[in-house]
């Protein structure tokens, strides 16, 4: 075991670990055994490399000044910033991340979450000269690897990264799902069946006009997803503790989020007000909000879905059997794939009211509940990621249209005779729905008995393409 120090007293630490006496502390105080998500891990590891970078650009820049090179400046030397650059980049790749004891719930505003980080780095530093982890006269945690750096800038900076990098995969999660719907949609565009409004038989649709109202769902999704990258790429990295830049460069404000930027290929800019950038999560809120939306159009696609599949509506669809549905019931097969999207959905609405419940908890320059409005957005995201990629490749892909069922049901149904109104008005309509109900016939054969209308007329009303015409013209007629 070895010793380390803060202000506060001394804690042993084992001789292998990465970690030091800061991580340690806040694993103690905080017995959440929540994982952090590696996203924001190697976020973090992105963030620290463009201010190493930085603070590289920023020494080179003095000493090519002669006159500022004259003066007396404490700076760490170019080998100690490579190896912190090397360090740095182990973390973008998610290595060592059995040592990032911090639990995703806890308090401090997020300290913990930098300063662990640091000690990892540090600590690799060090192993890469020869020097036992906790050495820290000759690399330090805040010295070094924090150097021009607050946890205020850092943590959200990088949460932000992690978040946009999410959004990407979350939009083409959303495109491959709207693909396969929209494939259904094709299939199926003149396939007739029942409308229904408040679960009762309403008028005639199509199988490719229920798909439709998905795909256009999804596209207002994908839409909506697309511009959450302008609000989210907006950063406060080089604003320090509160957005004031105070002890830092005004050099190294001015380019860190240029590097961050060149380094992940994200569209990351700076915050023309660092110091509301720090003080205000709302962004956060706006983006999970439009999660949320998402979520509902996916708990409304399987819901709709699974109930068309159900023994209750008379299997009118089949959908992908994917795993045995009892222990105990020969045969059943449940609806998974459904069930899975809507626990996803629920969840995401209980993140959406946590993450907009502790973002106006914030305290004047700054929001100690970045940790847990973080963990709740990566959540979400990863969910919904997840929700569109098994929707798609288990479920909608391979539903089954029984068409030919349908499109009895529908003629056996007296709301077919809404199409017919324009044609004999509602009452010779109702008669003949009357009939069918009462007699169990079909449109024909109700017709056939009671010749309200000629039966080739009847027979052109219902064809698929004019049944699905929007409205009518009175040529028609």
């Amino acid at each position: 075991m070895r010793i380390e120090s803060d202000y506060l007293g001394s804690r042993e630490i084992p001789d292998d670990a990465l970690y030091g006496i800061h991580s340690l502390r806040a694993k103690e105080n905080f017995p959440d055994t929540t994982a952090f998500h590696i996203e924001w891990y190697k976020a973090i590891g992105f963030v620290k490399f463009a201010c190493y970078l930085t603070y590289r650009e920023f020494t080179k820049a003095l000493n090519s000044d002669s006159e500022i090179s004259q003066k007396d400046f404490s700076l760490i030397d170019d080998d100690t910033i490579t190896l912190l650059i090397n360090a740095s980049k182990e973390i973008i790749e998610g290595k060592h991340f059995d040592q990032f004891i911090v639990p995703a719930i806890q308090g401090g505003a997020g300290t913990s979450i930098n300063m662990n980080v640091n000690e990892i780095i540090t600590n690799l530093a060090l192993a890469s000269i020869g020097q036992k982890s906790g050495n820290y006269t000759h690399i330090d945690p805040i010295e070094h690897a924090n150097i021009y750096q607050s946890t205020n800038d850092v943590i959200p900076t990088a949460l932000k990264v992690a978040t946009l990098q999410l959004l990407t995969t979350l939009e083409g999660s959303i495109n491959t799902l709207r693909f396969r719907v929209e494939e259904q949609e094709k299939k199926h565009r003149g396939d007739l069946r029942l409308g229904y409004t408040q679960m009762q038989a309403a008028v005639p649709s199509s199988w490719g006009q229920l798909f439709s109202i998905y795909s256009e769902a999804l596209s207002r999704d994908w839409w909506r997803v697309s511009k959450c990258f302008e609000r989210i790429k907006v950063v406060n990295l080089g604003g320090g503790a509160i957005g004031t830049g105070i002890g830092t460069p005004r050099f190294f404000i001015m380019e860190v989020v240029n590097q961050l930027q060149r380094l992940t290929n994200l569209p990351i800019t700076r915050s023309e007000n660092l110091i509301d950038a720090t003080a205000n999560l709302d962004t956060f809120v706006e983006v999970h909000a439009i999660l949320k939306a998402h979520a509902v159009n996916l708990e409304k696609i399987v819901s709709d879905l699974r109930l068309l599949a159900s023994d209750i509506a008379g299997n009118q669809i089949s959908i992908p059997k994917q795993q045995v549905g009892s222990s105990i019931m020969p045969g059943k097969i449940n609806p998974v794939i459904a069930e899975y999207v809507v626990s996803v959905s629920h969840r995401v609405y209980s993140n959406d009211q946590l993450i907009s419940g502790l973002c106006g908890q914030g305290a004047l320059e700054l929001n100690a509940y970045i940790p847990l409005i973080g963990h709740a957005l990566l959540d979400s995201l990863k969910l919904l990621i997840s929700a569109n990629a098994t929707l798609s490749s288990n479920m909608i892909q391979g539903i089954e249209v029984d068409t030919d069922k349908s499109k009895e049901q529908l003629f056996r149904n007296p709301s077919i005779t809404t199409a017919l109104l324009p044609y004999i008005g509602f009452n010779k309509a109702a008669i003949l729905a009357n009939e069918m109900k009462n007699s169990s016939l079909n449109i024909f054969e109700a017709n056939e008995k009671l010749k309200l209308i000629e039966e080739s007329k009847l027979k052109d009303i219902v064809k698929p393409e004019n049944l699905l015409k929007l409205g009518f013209s009175m040529k028609e007629i």
